[in-house]
């Protein structure tokens, strides 16, 4: 399928954002930081659904009702990033939004990120686009004359075009969104060891062992020695000091990966952008502090249907704009509805 829109509005290939940022938040660690410090998270009342999966494992899944469904409404499904989860407050304020137009959102918590632990030593990782797409089928088995949309956040993007170009055409959603991409892990886990981006990855390091050694004591009240001694063993290493050593001693042998170099080239969405043949619209900013200017892909390695929102500012999933610290704007709020939205009139093949 190739993108209908009018040039005008959603440009093709790489364009500039009309993001400005809070006058009050112009530097980039600030845009990244202040929903985490200062955002007053909704109490959402959702509804809680647990997709089994063939391996044995699950997903949960946190539903949220509009109060009054909009006639054709599509079904958005949010994807978290890293260390993320369906309580993440870009995740809420999405589905606030979303439900604000009558239209049904579900936020996917990916393995192990629920509140609970998952069954096996396997977690999530850049490069989860299976359960993704499993969970985008079971979307569209419960709601088959429903249009289904996808919409990933920083790692949970990268999954989002990894899976979008794997399956090129034949992938169940009518549209896409990606915010503050890692196209390139390698270089993502290079700019965490400078700078400020070392307090961030600092942080990111203490809360991914924590999960890990939670799975291991999970492991353990479970009497399941085997998941005990394959998760240990990878442990043994920390504390870990860069992405680099926690991804090649920990994350990529517990996923099949034969190392860190091996993880990085097969779960990084970049190359995958070709492929693409659903509309998607890509919202990045240059001045994002997990990433580096040569993670960016040029525009003869994007497909025709990618639409690629290039901001100077807006931080990593920060993008505030406007009105003053007590209401601020929150512009992917208002961005990812609009896009979405705009697919829907362009016409949805199949419904």
């Amino acid at each position: 399928m190739t993108s209908r829109f009018s040039p005008e509005i959603f440009p093709r290939g790489i364009f500039s954002s009309s993001f400005r940022p809070a006058w009050w938040l112009r530097n980039a660690h600030a845009q990244t930081l202040f929903s985490s410090f200062f955002r007053k998270l909704p109490d959402l009342p959702r509804e809680r659904e647990t997709l089994a999966l063939s391996d044995g494992d699950f997903l949960d899944l946190d539903w949220y009702w509009p109060a009054i469904r909009q006639a054709g409404a599509p079904i958005v499904l949010i994807v978290h990033g890293l260390s993320g989860s369906s309580e993440s407050h870009y995740v809420l304020g999405l589905q606030v939004a979303l439900a604000q137009k009558g239209w049904i959102s579900v936020a996917l918590n990916c393995r192990g990120a629920s509140g609970r632990p998952n069954n096996l030593p396997r977690a999530y990782h850049a490069g989860s686009s299976d359960d993704l797409l499993h969970a985008l089928h079971h979307v569209q088995a419960r709601f088959p004359d429903v249009p289904v949309a996808a919409v990933g956040y920083s790692l949970g993007g990268n999954m989002v075009l990894k899976m979008l170009g794997e399956q090129e055409g034949a992938v169940p959603v009518f549209a896409a969104v990606a915010v503050s991409v890692p196209f390139m892990l390698s270089s993502c886990a290079d700019r965490m060891d400078r700078g400020f981006s070392r307090v961030y990855r600092r942080h990111f390091m203490t809360e991914l062992t924590g999960m890990w050694k939670a799975k291991l004591n999970h492991f353990e009240r479970l009497g399941d020695m085997a998941a005990v001694d394959h998760i240990r063993a990878r442990l043994n290493t920390a504390p870990f000091r860069s992405f680099w050593q926690f991804d090649n001693d920990l994350m990529a042998p517990l996923h099949g990966f034969r190392d860190v170099h091996d993880y990085y080239f097969q779960a990084s969405s970049r190359k995958f952008l070709a492929g693409i043949q659903v509309p998607t619209l890509v919202i990045q900013a240059q001045d994002d502090p997990f990433m580096s200017p040569d993670i960016l892909p040029s525009a003869n390695e994007l497909s025709r249907s990618i639409h690629f929102e290039l901001s100077m500012q807006g931080g990593h999933v920060g993008f505030i704009e406007g009105g003053e610290p007590r209401v601020p704007r929150y512009y992917l709020e208002r961005k990812i509805p609009e896009f979405l939205q705009y697919c829907l009139e362009a016409g949805v093949p199949g419904f």
